[in-house]
């Protein structure tokens, strides 16, 4: 639990005006930043899973797939280490390290100061690698243009019944390491899009596997397509 987002506190009138206000400074800095990456046509895709789920792992797969077309950074969010963001780094890509410390989620004013040490005149993907966590970072806006939600598949198929609100946010739902689906019992990938759309979310819904490269055609098709929209001034 953190003291950022208000999941500690008890549900009482005072706690309640404290993270109505938290989430309306919060909203305030997002729409700043989205305002900010939209003068730069500079797309930016926020990451969030559980712990584990394979955030960096999709994004290195993606960056050796899509960077001789695309020039991309990455917002890496995390309580402690640098070691995700070395990874992106070893793909010769830019990764600004966010170390939150008690914090369970990255939030707007984060998101900001990263921004500000990112040529965003230069780039067009944004990647931002939410603290691995089911709940907090769904409720705070970023300003990103799009969210996407991996479901890896050792955490069993009903992750979108438990945690309702990250993945009925979700424009997106990346159900991953699908290279382990044939030593899975308990993971039904059928099932899991049942409870995505039980949450009345239509969001497109893939499988794929960093490790071998199976289905992540069509993660790069939908980034492609949001590139279009943001080329076209769609989002503006």
């Amino acid at each position: 639990m953190c003291d950022t987002c208000g999941c500690s506190a008890t549900a009482n009138p005072e706690s309640v005006e404290v993270l109505k206000g938290l989430l309306a400074a919060n909203d305030h800095q997002a729409m700043h930043n989205r305002e900010h990456l939209d003068r730069h046509r500079t797309l930016a895709i926020n990451l969030m899973s559980s712990p584990g789920a394979g955030k960096t792992s999709l994004l290195e797969a993606t960056i050796d797939a899509l960077s001789e077309k695309l020039n991309m950074a990455v917002i890496e969010g995390d309580l402690e280490t640098e070691n995700d963001a070395n990874r992106i780094r070893g793909k010769g890509v830019t990764a600004i390290q966010i170390c939150t410390g008690t914090a369970c989620h990255l939030d707007a004013n984060m998101v900001h100061t990263a921004l500000h040490q990112l040529p965003l005149h230069k780039l067009d993907v944004v990647f931002i690698e939410n603290v691995g966590n089911l709940v907090c970072p769904a409720s705070f806006d970023l300003g990103q243009h799009v969210n996407v939600a991996l479901l890896s598949t050792p955490e069993g198929d009903d992750k979108a019944a438990k945690y309702p609100v990250m993945f009925r946010a979700a424009d997106l739902i990346l159900i991953t390491k699908s290279d382990l689906l044939s030593l899975l019992d308990d993971f039904d990938p059928e099932k899991a899009a049942s409870h995505v759309r039980a949450l009345a979310n239509p969001a497109p819904i893939h499988t794929l596997s960093a490790r071998n490269g199976s289905g992540l055609h069509a993660w790069f098709d939908w980034i492609a397509g949001q590139m279009s929209q943001m080329n076209a001034g769609v989002r503006q």
